[in-house]
C-alpha cells in the first residue's frame, strides 16, 4: 500500500495515476495545499495567484475535465512593471526603449558589456545575461524583494527556464515591433478560483482513502511504519509532498539544516466597492524597495468582475517577525494609494494568509543534498515529490508530470520484482 502524504496537486496527481492501492493523509481540514480558494461577499480569492500555463494539452484536458466549461477562461496575460512612477511592459529587458533616454542608453550599453563577468551565483547570472543596468534597475531589486535574501546565496540556475531571458537581437527588434511573448502568454483560470482545478483532479481519487486533519509525526524507515496524530500506518511505499527538510526530520535522518533556506510570503486578498482605473493588467511587478509588496494582481480583470479585487504579495525572511496583520494591511493600503492603484475606492473585505515556506532558496549545496538524500530514501521506498518535496522552483504542471513519472517508475520496479 502506498501512503501519500499531502492532498495538494502533487499528492492528488500521484493518486490519480498509480495502479497501487493507496491511502492519503493531510494535516489540513481541506484538500488543495496552497491551491485553496476563499469565496466571500461576492469575491473569489486564492491563497495567492495560481494561474495554470498548460504546455501539455492532454494534461489540460485532464485537469479541466470536471470544471464547469462556462467558468473556464483562457486569458491573454497582460503584465506590467511599476517603475519610477510609470508602467512599462514586462519583460523589462525587452522594453528598455520605454525608459527615458538616459536610462535606455545605460541599459543598452551595459547589455553589450558582460563578457568579463564570472558566473557563480544567481546574481552573477543576471548580470552576465542582461548587463548591470537592466539588472540593477529591475531584476535584482525585484528578486531580492521576492526571495527576501541576498541573491548571491542562490544558485545560478535557481529559476531554471522561468528566468525571463532574451538575447540581444530580440531586445533590439522589440524596439520597433513589440513582441513580449513568453512561454506562458496565455493562462487558463476558473472564475470560481484555483480550487476548481484541485476538485476536478480529485474526482479521480477514492475519497474513502483520504483522511484530513491527520498529521504525520514520525516515520520508522526500517519497519515502514508512519506515526500520525491518530494512528500507526504500515506502508510499502511512502510518497511525501511535504517540505524536504521536514521529511528528513520525521525520518530521523541527520542533515545540515543550514543548507535549506526559504522565504515566507504574506498575501492580502483585497475586495473594494468598485472598479479601479486599471482595467487591463493581469498582474504588476513592483521592484521599488520603498513599496512593501513585490507584486499585485487583479482578479477582477482576469474574471471580468465589476469590483476591484486584488492579491498583494509581500516577501519576508523565514524567521522574520511579520508583526500585527492590521498594521501590515495599513502599510499595504498606503502603498497602493502611493502608486495610484487605490484612489477613492473603499475596502469592503479582505483575507490574509502567510505561506511558509513560499519560495525555496536553491543553492548548490541544497541541490546536491536533495539528490543524495532522495537516493537514500528510495532505498526504503520513500519518495519525495512536488515543489517543496523536491525543493525546487517549478510549475503546477511540472508537479503533475513528476507524479506521473514516479508512478511509472514504481510500476516498472513492481514488474521487475
Amino acid at each position: 500500500m502506498d501512503l501519500i502524504v499531502g492532498a495538494g496537486i502533487s499528492g492528488i496527481a500521484y493518486a490519480t495515476f498509480t495502479n497501487n492501492d493507496y491511502l492519503m493523509i493531510d494535516k489540513d481540514q481541506e484538500i488543495g495545499g496552497y491551491c485553496k480558494t476563499i469565496k466571500r461577499n461576492g469575491y473569489v480569492w486564492d491563497y495567492s495567484g495560481h494561474f495554470f500555463h498548460f504546455r501539455d494539452e492532454k494534461l489540460k484536458e485532464l485537469v479541466c475535465k470536471h470544471i464547469e466549461p462556462d467558468t473556464l477562461k483562457t486569458v491573454k496575460k497582460v503584465t506590467k512593471i511599476y517603475y519610477k512612477g510609470e508602467y512599462i511592459d514586462f519583460p523589462f529587458q525587452k522594453n528598455i526603449h520605454q525608459l527615458d533616454k538616459q536610462e535606455f542608453i545605460e541599459c543598452l550599453y551595459d547589455l553589450f558589456n558582460t563578457e568579463s563577468i564570472q558566473v557563480k551565483t544567481f546574481k552573477d547570472m543576471v548580470y552576465a545575461n542582461l548587463g548591470k543596468s537592466i539588472s540593477d534597475k529591475f531584476l535584482i531589486p525585484y528578486n531580492e524583494k521576492l526571495y527576501a535574501c541576498d541573491l548571491n546565496h542562490l544558485d545560478a540556475e535557481a529559476m531554471g527556464r522561468f528566468f525571463p531571458k532574451a538575447n540581444k537581437e530580440e531586445i533590439i527588434l522589440n524596439f520597433k515591433k513589440e513582441n513580449n511573448s513568453s512561454y506562458n502568454d496565455y493562462f487558463v483560470y476558473s472564475s470560481q478560483g484555483a480550487i476548481e482545478y484541485v476538485k476536478s483532479l480529485f474526482r479521480n481519487v477514492d475519497e474513502n482513502k483520504v483522511f484530513l486533519n491527520e498529521e504525520l509525526q514520525n516515520i520508522d524507515i526500517i519497519n515502514k511504519v508512519a506515526y500520525t496524530n491518530k494512528r500507526e500506518i504500515h506502508f510499502d511505499r511512502l510518497i511525501s509532498t511535504m517540505p524536504f527538510p521536514k521529511l528528513l526530520e520525521l525520518c530521523n535522518i541527520p542533515f545540515d539544516k543550514s543548507a535549506f533556506t526559504w522565504n515566507k510570503v504574506m498575501v492580502f486578498n483585497l475586495g473594494f466597492d468598485k472598479k479601479g482605473k486599471d482595467e487591463e493588467s493581469s498582474w504588476v511587478y513592483v521592484p521599488d524597495k520603498d513599496i512593501c509588496f513585490y507584486r499585485l494582481g487583479y482578479y477582477d480583470n482576469i474574471i471580468k468582475s465589476d469590483r476591484m479585487s486584488l492579491y498583494v504579495e509581500l516577501g519576508f525572511p523565514k524567521d522574520a517577525d511579520i508583526g500585527n496583520t492590521e498594521d501590515v494591511l495599513a502599510k499595504v493600503l498606503s502603498d497602493l494609494k502611493k502608486i495610484g492603484v487605490v484612489t477613492d475606492e473603499q475596502l469592503v473585505d479582505y483575507h490574509s494568509v502567510v505561506m511558509n515556506p513560499a519560495y525555496v532558496h536553491i543553492n548548490q549545496k541544497s541541490v546536491q543534498m536533495v539528490k543524495d538524500f532522495k537516493k537514500q530514501l528510495a532505498q526504503h521506498n520513500i519518495y519525495s515529490i512536488g515543489r517543496y518535496g523536491s525543493w525546487t522552483y517549478c510549475s503546477i504542471e511540472d508537479n503533475i508530470i513528476e507524479a506521473i513519472e514516479l508512478c511509472q517508475e514504481n510500476e516498472s520496479e513492481s514488474k521487475l520484482a
